[in-house]
C-alpha cells in the first residue's frame, strides 16, 4: 500500500502543480527553461505511475474488501466508460463542441473513469486509487476553469463534421478498451 501512496502523490502531486504552485512553476519555467521543466514533469509523472500500477497490482489482492458490488453496477460502470472515452477523445481532436463546452474534457474523462470504477470495485486499494484520482480531477478541473475564466478562454468550434469524428473515435476506444485492451493490460475482463 506504501508504494501506491507513494506513488499517488508523486503523480498527482506533479499534475496539481498548475492547481497549487502556479507562482512557482512560473518561476522555474523562467529560470531553467520550458524544456527542462517538461523534461522534469514528464519523468516525475512517468515514475509516479510506474509507482500506481506497481503498488495497486500488490495491493490490490491483498487488502481487504469494504462492500460487494452488485453485479449490474458493471453494467452501469460500461455505460459510464462510452461517455468517459468520449470525453477523452474530445481532449485531444481539436475543435469539437464538448471542449468548446466544457473546457477541460480529460479532468470530466477521469472523474467518470473513476466514478465507474468506484461501483465496481469494493477493496480499500480501489477505494484510494480511483478515489484519489475523483478527489484530484474535482480540484483540477475547478482550477482550470478558473485560469480559463481570468484569461477570458474561448476554445474554437471547427463544426459537425469534427464532432461526428470526435464522438465516433471515443465510441471505438470505449470498444478496443472494453473488449481487448482492459483484460490485457488489467488483467480484468469488464464483460
Amino acid at each position: 500500500m506504501v508504494i501506491l501512496l507513494i506513488g499517488l502523490g508523486l503523480f498527482l502531486g506533479v499534475h496539481s502543480i498548475r492547481v497549487f504552485a502556479e507562482d512557482s512553476r512560473t518561476a522555474f519555467i523562467t529560470k531553467y527553461g520550458q524544456g527542462v521543466y517538461k523534461s522534469l514533469y514528464t519523468l516525475l509523472a512517468l515514475a509516479g505511475f510506474g509507482l500506481i500500477i506497481w503498488g495497486y497490482s500488490l495491493s490490490r489482492v491483498s487488502t481487504p474488501e469494504l462492500w460487494w458490488p452488485a453485479v449490474w453496477l458493471r453494467h452501469m460502470a460500461a455505460l459510464l466508460m462510452v461517455f468517459s472515452m468520449v470525453f477523452l477523445v474530445s481532449a485531444y481532436v481539436p475543435g469539437n463542441r464538448i471542449k468548446a463546452a466544457v473546457g477541460h474534457p480529460m479532468l470530466i474523462s477521469v472523474k467518470i473513469w473513476s466514478i465507474a470504477h468506484l461501483l465496481t470495485n469494493g477493496r480499500l486499494a480501489d477505494m484510494l486509487l480511483f478515489g484519489t484520482f475523483l478527489v484530484w480531477a474535482v480540484l483540477a478541473f475547478r482550477a482550470a476553469r478558473q485560469r480559463d475564466r481570468l484569461a477570458n478562454l474561448r476554445y474554437p468550434i471547427k463544426g459537425w463534421p469534427v464532432d461526428t469524428l470526435t464522438v465516433l473515435l471515443g465510441l471505438s476506444l470505449w470498444g478496443i478498451f472494453a473488449f481487448y485492451l482492459h483484460a490485457w493490460l488489467i488483467g480484468v475482463r469488464p464483460f
